[in-house]
């Protein structure tokens, strides 16, 4: 009888992910035995406290190359990178969470099964302190996210997939305000999830069909990509099986980072759900999509790029398209903030299909920059508000530049910034990852950014003439004054823009350094 052989387990390496899982079980501890009004600061705190130390173990963990927990995690450069990535932008992103002097009780409901417009919820909406379950379902998200960016196999990503989305779905149905809105945005998003994890699963089936002739230490087949890049070098299986896999895998993430065709979920989740959590998703949502497929692709499935390539290509140049053109037509900021989130997503596989280091290095640097300039945008989103909480509707922002000139300035210079206009980091992650794509011989995806981002500028500066140009009216909302959280984070956002805008060197180096996965 065989003796059973557990595997080793790098706890150090595993730190960051142990820390931030771990905060979230004491946050749950937290809901369970701390009084209503002792929770907000001791939750608050320990997940700020859990984050900081995470960052800190990543920073130890710099120079860890390796598999552990039976191969199943990579800790490696981009996984570092990209956890880094993640944790400090979901520490701006708390700071937006926990606020709670711009909207007494903060953005969130006081309880969750309070019937909508009943008198209870609009007393609630009034004066009720806000919700204090969203800090460990957001620490559960990030724990996942982190986990999710170091998987090497296809069934821990999967795992790691469900834990940070199921989070995603309960907070987009926590809104204190236009809770019906934000209930339809959170039902949106589960069932449509729901698909592209069923998506996701069903291709991991069809891939590990494709790897049954090949044999590993573990007997023969498997969904870790070590196996998978084996078998597309050489399997004597139905190459079918190999590229419905992938495309049905591809389906899954491609959902996830509000890729065209698979984003019809992200405008109407964008604007329903509390906008501290729009703004989490977009940031640390987006690095934790793009990291896990960036390994599927440059580790798993490299080997197959000549037939995926000019497929999701053309799905880079139909979301480049999609947000652009779409952007155009909003009304709302939000909804304007969602397109062009779609439109940054093709602008990001640009750099994932150079399938290059540089490509990898870009990718990841337009990460970073993106994530601090749309977190600093969505905090500024709720800063603008009447009576009935955030404005958000392009109509109400005319002539706010003569109303709150500091807040419109720090808004226009976010916007330009998406736009790409130099000396902002959008420019230079712009710059970069289609240098990386050039060098990779797809001008063609190149010259479709190109063109898709001169369209998109128009409705970025649309509202800075609006903003600065037009009278302020009745209608004009107060700008609120912001608390010490939100502060922090828009300035936070908008150096970060700056700095990578007029000095991105440090950065885009230290990514170049981190640009190469464990195989």
């Amino acid at each position: 009888m065989n003796e059973l052989q557990l595997p080793s387990i790098d706890y150090a390496a595993l730190a960051p992910i142990l820390i931030v899982f771990g905060a979230a079980v004491v946050g749950v501890l937290v809901e369970a035995f701390l009084p209503r009004r002792s929770r907000h600061p001791v939750q608050f705190a320990t997940a700020l406290i859990a984050l900081v130390a995470a960052v800190v173990m990543v920073v130890r963990n710099a120079s860890t190359r390796s598999l552990t927990a039976a191969e199943t995690v990579a800790v490696d450069g981009p996984t570092l990178f990209l956890q880094g990535t993640i944790l400090v932008l979901g520490l701006v992103a708390l700071l937006l969470i926990g606020e709670r002097s711009v909207e007494q009780g903060g953005a969130f409901v006081s309880q969750a099964a309070i019937v909508v417009d009943s008198p209870a919820d609009r007393a609630q909406a009034e004066r009720a302190p806000g919700a204090t379950e969203v800090y460990p379902l957001v620490t559960f998200a990030l724990g996942g996210m982190l986990l999710f960016v170091a998987a090497n196999d296809l069934l821990t990503m999967f795992i790691t997939l469900e834990v940070f989305s199921l989070p995603l779905y309960l907070l987009c149905a926590l809104a204190r305000r236009r809770r019906l809105l934000s209930q339809e945005a959170a039902m949106k998003y589960f069932l449509l999830g729901a698909y592209a994890s069923a998506f996701f699963l069903f291709g991991i089936a069809l891939v590990y069909g494709f790897t049954s002739g090949v044999t590993n230490a573990r007997g023969r087949g498997g969904v870790d990509f070590g196996t998978i890049s084996a078998a597309v070098s050489d399997s004597n299986a139905s190459p079918v099986l190999l590229f419905a896999g992938l495309a049905l895998i591809s389906i899954g993430l491609l959902f996830k980072v509000a890729a065209a065709p698979f984003h019809v979920w992200t405008p109407d989740v964008y604007q329903g759900a509390p906008t501290p959590i729009t703004g989490f998703m977009a940031a640390c949502t987006k690095v934790a999509a793009f990291g896990a497929l960036l390994r599927v692709l440059h580790v798993g499935f490299a080997g197959a790029a000549w037939d995926f390539t000019p497929v999701l290509g053309a799905v880079a140049v139909l979301t480049m398209l999609v947000g652009a053109v779409l952007a155009v037509t909003q009304t709302d900021i939000k909804r304007l903030l969602a397109y062009s989130s779609v439109a940054n997503a093709g602008y990001l596989l640009v750099g994932v299909l150079a399938l290059s280091r540089d490509g990898l290095s870009s990718t990841m640097f337009y990460l970073v920059a993106y994530g601090f300039t749309v977190l600093a945008a969505f905090a500024v989103v709720t800063l603008v508000r009447d009576a009935d909480g955030e404005a958000t509707h392009l109509s109400r922002w005319a002539g706010l530049g003569r109303r709150s000139p500091l807040i419109a300035g720090v808004f226009t210079f976010l916007l330009l910034a998406f736009a790409g206009i130099p000396l902002t980091s959008g420019f230079t992650s712009k710059f970069a990852v289609f240098g990386a794509a050039l060098d990779g011989g797809q001008a063609w995806l190149v010259i479709a950014g190109v063109v898709t981002s001169m369209v998109l500028a128009f409705p970025y500066l649309r509202v800075v003439v609006m903003m600065w140009l037009s009278e302020p009216g009745e209608t004009t909302p107060a700008v609120a004054a912001p608390g010490w959280a939100t502060g922090v984070a828009v300035g936070i956002g908008v150096l970060a823009t700056l700095a990578l805008g007029v000095a991105p060197g440090p950065l885009l180096d230290l990514a170049n350094g981190a640009a190469e996965f464990v195989r």
